[in-house]
C-alpha cells in the first residue's frame, strides 16, 4: 500500500523482504539496501509480547522491523525516517517520545508521509499520487 502510494510520485521503494538474502544476515541485508535518502518503517501488530514486569500481552511489531527502525534512524538520522504505526502496536521503549504517524484506514497517513518527505528535501507531487 505504501509502495503503491510512492511509486506514482517517482519514488523507487525498496521492500526488504522482496530483496535477495544472498546468504547474509538481516543487518547485512539492511546494509546492502541502505543507499537511500529516506526510510519508511511500518510498525504493524504482527507479534505479541510483554515485559516480564507485566502480565498482559500487547501487540508489537516484529523484532526485525524494530531493528530496521533503529538501523535507519542511526544511518540516516531521525529526520529522514518516518514510522507509520497501524493499530494499537506497542512502540519500542527507546522510541517513545519520537513522533510517528498513525496509519489509518482513511488514508490521512499519505498526507503525513508526503509532508515528512517534503520536509526531508524531496520533491513531492501529490497530483501524481492521487491521479490514479
Amino acid at each position: 500500500m505504501v509502495a503503491r502510494f510512492l511509486r506514482p510520485m517517482d519514488f523507487d521503494p525498496i521492500i526488504p523482504h522482496e530483496q535477495a538474502n544472498q546468504g547474509g544476515t538481516v543487518i547485512e541485508k539492511f546494509e546492502a539496501n541502505s543507499d537511500v535518502a529516506f526510510a519508511v518503517v511500518l510498525l504493524t501488530p504482527d507479534d505479541v509480547g510483554r515485559s516480564i514486569k507485566k502480565e498482559k500481552l500487547k501487540p508489537r511489531a516484529r523484532q526485525t522491523v524494530v531493528l530496521e527502525l533503529g538501523y535507519f534512524i542511526g544511518h540516516l538520522g531521525r529526520d529522514k525516517v518516518c514510522a507509520l504505526r497501524r493499530g494499537d502496536v506497542e512502540l519500542p521503549s527507546d522510541y517513545v517520545g519520537v513522533v510517528w504517524e498513525k496509519m489509518d484506514d482513511g488514508g490521512s497517513w499519505k498526507l503525513a508521509l508526503a509532508r515528512e518527505l517534503k520536509a526531508a528535501g524531496h520533491e513531492v507531487d501529490l497530483n501524481k499520487a492521487f491521479s490514479l
